[in-house]
């Protein structure tokens, strides 16, 4: 611990140094974080203030929204109030939090998409026993297992990085601590941390996206004994969830599940599963989901009405 103190900030070094760039990227992730908190929040109340919150889906639902909110605010706007400054530093402490906090939300988030796959599974293949299998006391549980899961991972994370020395050079080629920019700076030997990363973050990422691949094709395998209309129904709620995954998980298994070195481009992939697939979730459950946009145009329609009523 002594070692570590002979750093008490990093300096992140961000997106770009190109003065018209920051600006640009300041508007844009500013614009992309209010999408971010409009969308979700409008997904949590229309849930949760309506009869769908007794749906498993949208009870799974309005837990992921929660989780995006969390997930992206982790990160976000740090990264929109440094592009308003030339130094950028984040301090030893508050570091460490970042790692841990996007871990976390981010396992959270990784296990309610599984949930959420085993869901559908059972909504599809097995309708009849449906709502046995998926009854609320089972939803809690699951939620539970969700956090203790992100807890497990976390603390993982954190049991790796706590007691590395950090002695010079500062300065982290991200725009947020992460397991491998820090380990880049550490003044140890990382590698066997690195291999213990890539087997902890890594693998769960890509045996995790494999289940849920193979879940969608036990679903898509069911369909074919469903009605049309039970097709485009099935399909259109699948759709939402692979989109979803695709997302989240395609840059996910490249960040994480690879050399433990740093590459130029991890920083865009970064952006997709810390901004862009938490800003797009909202707009690919709501646009796509008729039940969702009923429940919408319901909640607000009616606090519409009210407010005008007691004018």
């Amino acid at each position: 611990m002594e070692s570590q103190k002979n750093i008490s900030e990093f300096i992140l070094m961000g997106l770009s140094s190109d003065q018209n760039i920051q600006v640009f990227c300041f508007m844009f992730f500013l614009l992309c974080y209010l999408a971010i908190l409009v969308g979700n929040l409008l997904i949590l109340i229309s849930v949760r203030c309506s009869s769908l919150f007794h749906q498993p889906m949208y009870y799974f639902l309005s837990h992921l929204s929660s989780m995006d909110i969390c997930y992206t605010s982790c990160v976000t706007p740090k990264l929109i109030g440094d592009l308003l400054v030339e130094r950028k530093t984040i301090s030893y402490g508050n570091c460490l939090l970042q790692v841990v906090a996007m871990h976390f939300f981010g396992m959270i988030e990784i296990i309610i998409l599984t949930i959420m796959a085993f869901d559908r599974n059972v909504a599809i293949c097995k309708p009849l026993h449906y709502t046995i299998i998926m009854n609320r006391t089972r939803c809690n549980l699951l939620i539970m297992v969700a956090w203790a899961g992100g807890a497990a991972h976390s603390f993982s994370q954190f049991s790796m990085i706590i007691g590395l020395p950090f002695c010079g050079p500062s300065e982290i080629d991200h725009y947020y601590c992460d397991i491998f920019p820090l380990l880049k700076v550490a003044c140890t030997d990382t590698h066997l941390i690195g291999i213990l990363v890539v087997a902890n973050s890594g693998l769960v990422a890509l045996v995790t996206f494999v289940l849920l691949f193979g879940s969608y094709i036990i679903i898509l395998i069911t369909l074919r004994n469903l009605s049309a209309e039970g097709r485009r129904k099935a399909l259109s709620t699948c759709g939402s969830h692979v989109t979803v995954v695709v997302l989240f998980f395609g840059p996910s298994i490249f960040a994480y599940l690879r050399p433990p070195t740093t590459f130029p481009e991890d920083k865009i992939f970064a952006l997709f599963y810390t901004i862009i697939a938490p800003m797009f979730n909202p707009l690919i459950y709501t646009l796509r989901n008729t039940e969702m946009k009923k429940a919408i145009r319901k909640v607000f329609y009616q606090k519409l009405f009210s407010a005008e009523k007691c004018n």
